[in-house]
């Protein structure tokens, strides 16, 4: 009997130690996860508040148009044009010497001026699509103007003219330019269809609460605000006993501190307690969400689960990337966060998937040009790749060499990510890799240098939150080994919850 009492008390002793002293080292942490991930679940509500990137260091500053600073340009006239991306929309003159701001009539907020396209039309209208909606420019005015889609998604992916028809393309609808308004065009399930979705989406939305809607979310947030009252409470308790032992050192009153010190034990015991299944869920598909374990489930595809926002009867829900016309051809081209398709009778059928691929990355194409007749120009941060889908050829654009796919566990971005790519008044190709900004591939004369007042441009609140529950801010601390943050931070995070839950339920066990 006594030993099984020593031994108990071990058991607690150890539970006590490795719950409390992983979760003082992990405190600071766990909050910017819990805060970062509260403000990235509402992005919407805080798209107006910016941050100063110079409090950010050298890693977070503009520099030769990288950071996706630029995605391409539409020529207005002659040497004229409009470059945009994440900076918004700048008019350039004398081939891209002078910049002018044309971001009026957006909201403020770098993410309101977020732009994936600009196109003008063949009866002279200029289109923007970005992250909250469609907009055309007002002459008039000298305004954007939003315009309404029949659709509740707001990120709009691309533009383009077909046949004389504007078509609007979002992550999950092809919307056609009629004389009323937009009406959706019926995109039919390709013939391999199965009904399943990525393991990767699936994870993202249940961590994000989305799968569950609106209501989900919230829960997801209420779950992050108990993270941070776990945090601030296991504080409490870390300080207020040698705060009590020193007043009833010195004879002071510690009677209203005590009660205080044992409500707090009581709800962070509660909470603990009570939601450990939801923790430990949101723990786990958070860890999965980044290399390397992202790369485990990559490729992954399960079925959808049923009553929630991923059981959608739309096949293309959250596909789609990219549209392009071959006008020679007749032949519209659909990327997708997957494949590339393509239709030959304007949708009339199910679209078609090509049998020899480009490489596109989990995050999608930002580069997707017609080169000539047959053959275009496919990026993303998985490379740039001139691809001639009927020959069946892909080649590295960058090396000039056919590319040889490689099955390996390496991270899901190449060396080269790409970002953007427009074409000069002079036809020189200007390439924007994320990291390293712009490249010109026609020559070594470079492209124009990135005026002050554009490179002193903010990041988006949200943005520095997705860097920090990324981990990706952690450079600064770890260097290259921040990739591993993420799962070593998880494991110790489902480490301190599980400790926590037993040595409660042990608690429990003995005082009945």
């Amino acid at each position: 009997m006594l030993y099984a009492v020593m031994d108990q008390a071990k058991t607690m002793k150890f539970l006590k130690k490795y719950h409390k002293w992983p979760s003082l080292a992990l405190t600071f942490f766990i909050l910017l996860f819990a805060i970062s991930g509260i403000v990235m679940n509402h992005r919407g509500v805080f798209s107006s508040v910016d941050v100063d990137r110079k409090y950010l260091g050298s890693e977070y500053l503009y520099s030769n148009w990288n950071k996706a600073a630029v995605k391409s340009a539409v020529t207005i006239q002659g040497d004229t044009a409009l470059i945009y991306g994440n900076i918004g929309i700048w008019k350039t003159t004398d081939n891209f010497k002078t910049f002018q701001d044309f971001n009026s009539g957006f909201i403020s907020g770098v993410d309101n001026r977020k732009i994936e396209k600009v196109i003008k039309t063949s009866w002279g209208a200029f289109y923007a699509g970005t992250l909250f909606g469609l907009f055309y420019y007002n002459p008039k005015s000298e305004n954007w103007e939003n315009i309404d889609l029949p659709v509740s998604e707001e990120r709009v992916v691309d533009l383009v003219e077909i046949k004389n028809q504007l078509f609007v393309l979002t992550r999950s609808h092809l919307l056609k330019k009629t004389e009323i308004g937009f009406e959706i065009v019926n995109l039919l399930p390709d013939q391999n269809y199965d009904n399943k979705i990525s393991l990767f989406k699936t994870l993202w939305e249940i961590h994000s609460g989305e799968a569950f809607g609106i209501i989900g979310q919230l829960f997801v947030d209420f779950i992050g605000l108990v993270f941070i009252l776990l945090c601030v409470s296991g504080l409490v308790y870390f300080i207020y006993p040698k705060w009590i032992k020193k007043l009833k050192q010195k004879s002071k009153d510690a009677k209203r501190k005590i009660k205080f010190l044992k409500f707090n034990l009581k709800w962070h015991n509660h909470f603990g307690y009570w939601l450990i299944i939801f923790l430990v869920l949101t723990t786990l598909t958070g860890m999965f969400l980044r290399p390397p374990l992202l790369i485990a489930i990559v490729s992954n595809r399960v079925p959808k689960i049923s009553f929630t926002h991923l059981d959608n009867s739309n096949s293309w829900f959250d596909q789609l990337r990219r549209i392009m016309y071959d006008k020679e051809l007749d032949r519209i081209l659909l990327a997708t966060s997957e494949s590339v398709y393509y239709s030959d009778d304007d949708f009339n059928s199910a679209p078609k998937v090509f049998a020899v691929q480009p490489p596109i990355s989990v995050m999608g194409v930002n580069v997707f040009e017609k080169v000539n007749d047959g053959s275009y120009l496919v990026g993303s941060f998985s490379g740039l790749f001139y691809w001639i889908p009927e020959k069946g050829l892909v080649f590295d654009y960058i090396t000039k060499k056919p590319y040889v796919p490689v099955k390996t566990m390496g991270p899901p971005i190449s060396a080269h990510p790409i970002a953007g790519y427009l074409k000069d008044s002079e036809g020189k190709e200007i390439l924007f890799d994320y990291n390293l900004g712009s490249g010109n591939l026609s020559d070594q004369s470079g492209f124009t240098p990135m005026p002050e007042n554009i490179q002193q441009s903010p990041m988006s609140l949200w943005n520095l939150c997705l860097e920090t529950h990324t981990g990706r801010i952690y450079r600064y601390i770890f260097g290259k080994f921040y990739i591993l943050f993420i799962p070593l931070s998880g494991i110790s995070i489902l480490w301190i919850l599980i400790m926590g839950f037993v040595l409660y339920w042990k608690q429990k066990k003995r005082k009945k």
